[in-house]
Parts: C-alpha cells; sequence; structure tokens
C-alpha cells in the first residue's frame, strides 16, 4: 500500500516517535511505500509532500516536534479545500492516511472518512482532552516539565518571601495544571472546570502566610475562568478552527491577588516550553505503540478509527467517538485530590 502520514495541529513531544514506528512497520513487515505530507493538512491541500523510509526516521525518536511540521489548517474553512485533498490524494497515488493529532486534526479526519478517504488517525495533544483515549502521548512530558519548572519557582519564592502565579497550557481542560500543580505542590490550581473567585483564593494564600508559610505556588490554566462578574477578560483573536488564542491569564491573577494581599507576586508563564524538547520516557513507548497500532489497522481495513489507549491495552475506537466531546477534569478528582492540598 501507498501511505500518507501527517502531523497537525500545535507541535508535541512523541510526534516523530509515532511517524518513526508507523514507517518501520510499514515498509519493513508490509511492504508499504510511505511518504508525509508537510505541515499538516496544509500540505494535504497543496500537495508537498517528503519521502519517508526506514533511513529517515532514524535518530528521530528521542527528538521533539515533528520532521514532518505542522499546521493549524482547516480543508473545511477553503471553498476548494477538501476537493484539493482528495485530488492530491489520488494524484500521489495514496491508498490510506494516517492522521496523528488532537481533536481539529482528527475533526478533519472524521469528515473526511464520510466522504470516503481511507483514515486513521492517532491521539496527540499535550491537554490530554480527547475523551476516547485514557491519556494523549505528549501529556507526560509537558506535565514533567511543568512539575520541574514549579519546583525551581518554590526556592526561588522561598528566597522573597513572594507568590509566584506559573500559567500552563491546557485550552479548555485542566488536565496539566492539575497534575503538574499535585506534583510540584501548589498552593493554589486554578482550571476552566471549576471556576475561581479570587478573593477567597487570596484569603486562602493570606492565611497561609499567616501561619509561617512563607510562599506560594499559584498554577493556572491558560483557560481558566473567573467567577461572573469578578474578573473581566478579553477575547482573543480565534484560528481556523474556532479556537481563540489563549495566554496571559497569569498576569491578571498576580495583579489580583497583590492588590488583594499585598504580597510580592510574580508570573511565569511557561508557554511553548511545554511542546518543546525530547519526549520521556513513557511518551515514547506509547507513541511507538499507537504508531504500530495505527499501520495495523491500515492494513485491516478499520478506516474511520484511532488507535486508543484503555487501560493497558491499545485499541480502535470510532474517529466519530473520538472527537464527540473533550475529556475534561471531573470535579470528583479535583476536589479529592487537590483541594485538600490549598491554602
Amino acid at each position: 500500500m501507498r501511505v500518507a502520514l501527517l502531523t497537525g495541529g500545535g507541535d508535541c513531544p512523541g510526534l516523530n516517535a509515532v511517524i518513526r514506528a508507523v514507517v518501520r512497520k510499514g515498509e519493513r513487515e508490509y511492504g508499504d511505500d510511505l511518504i508525509g505530507f508537510t505541515n499538516g493538512w496544509k500540505g494535504a491541500i497543496e500537495g508537498t509532500t517528503t519521502p519517508l523510509d526506514v533511513e529517515h526516521c532514524r535518530g528521530i525518536l528521542p527528538r521533539g516536534g515533528t520532521i514532518l511540521g505542522t499546521s493549524r489548517t482547516n480543508p473545511y474553512k477553503r471553498e476548494d479545500g477538501v476537493e484539493l485533498v482528495k485530488k492530491n490524494l489520488e494524484s500521489h497515488g495514496i491508498d490510506a492516511i494516517v492522521a496523528i493529532g488532537g481533536e481539529d486534526t482528527l475533526g478533519v479526519a472524521n469528515k473526511l472518512s464520510g466522504e470516503g478517504v481511507q483514515v486513521v488517525g492517532v491521539p496527540k495533544t499535550i491537554d490530554n482532552d480527547l475523551s476516547a483515549t485514557d491519556v494523549t502521548f505528549g501529556f507526560h512530558t509537558a506535565v514533567q516539565i511543568c512539575a520541574d519548572a514549579i519546583d525551581r519557582l518554590h526556592t526561588t519564592a522561598e528566597s522573597h518571601d513572594r507568590v509566584m502565579v506559573c500559567e500552563v497550557m491546557g485550552r479548555g481542560a485542566g488536565w496539566i495544571a492539575t497534575y503538574a500543580g499535585i506534583a510540584g505542590g501548589a498552593a493554589e490550581i486554578l482550571i476552566p472546570e471549576q471556576e475561581f473567585d479570587i478573593d477567597e483564593v487570596s484569603e486562602r494564600i493570606k492565611r497561609r502566610h499567616d501561619q509561617g508559610r512563607y510562599a506560594s505556588i499559584v498554577v493556572v490554566a491558560e483557560g481558566a475562568k473567573p467567577k461572573e462578574g469578578t474578573i473581566e477578560l478579553s477575547s482573543g483573536e480565534t484560528d481556523q478552527f474556532g479556537h481563540e488564542r489563549l495566554g496571559g491569564i497569569a498576569n491578571i491573577v498576580a495583579e489580583e491577588i497583590k492588590e488583594r494581599t499585598g504580597f510580592d507576586t510574580r508570573v511565569t508563564i511557561l508557554g511553548h516550553v511545554q511542546r518543546g524538547g525530547t519526549p520521556t520516557a513513557f511518551d515514547r513507548v506509547l507513541s511507538t505503540r499507537f504508531g504500530i497500532a495505527a499501520i495495523d489497522a491500515v492494513h485491516d481495513g478499520k478506516f474511520g478509527h484511532m488507535v486508543a489507549l484503555r487501560g493497558d491495552d491499545i485499541v480502535t475506537v470510532s474517529l466519530e467517538e473520538a472527537v464527540a466531546e473533550l475529556k475534561t477534569v471531573s470535579p470528583e478528582l479535583f476536589k479529592s485530590v487537590a483541594e485538600p492540598f490549598f491554602g
């Protein structure tokens, strides 16, 4: 078979490990001819490709980013986008696509599948917000990066008797903030799933300092939401999938805390550091398992499906199920494991 790969959305540690696994098994065991569309669905629209074989994939297992490039291009936002994708698949003699991405990339894959395109999905997002899989690759690495940063913030906060507000990624899901905040011993964790009251947050921090704990770490997810009528947040521009470009809420939270407590409050926004660098061993193994399962699914004819982790097993689920709803932090998890350590 002639199989094309593409990586879409934000870059993510583990992408190259997936590509390597698909290519290795596809070429060596199935005798496939593999190519890559460059820069996600943009490459599928424009017909820009790069060769993929075992030699091209040597040494990429520990590398972050993606050797194929990526973008947030949506073919359905272009009048002739879908038509061009189909035309390029035909002109390049492609039998199937392995699409590696998150909600948006796989949402496009799901729609194309409904139009007859033979596609298999692989779940990728540091946000861990795809409901059909227990975990997405890239999440573990992002949490580790954040936890390491929080460990370092503790020492500088204690040295200066400061409150440190650390902003992490996650869009509308608070998985990174919750896990990194718990792992890093944060005094407060603010996530999109639980609207926060800045007065209550500030009061707990004051109480904490009165008890002799002279430094506090506040982890805030980029999509965290204050209770209505408490803090005014400005809306930003959106991408081709209608998502608002987030970032900067930590600056607002820090100012509000400083105003209410009088404590020296500083901000650290980790931003794209969370996406970069080498994947953890866990993510390398998970990515490899996903890649192997994806090329197997192609040859089993399981088109319109995504590979997923369920318990210890890699299974396939429909793309429709995969993108039906976002997986968010449950109130029970947050209340039982995170909140006992607040203040």
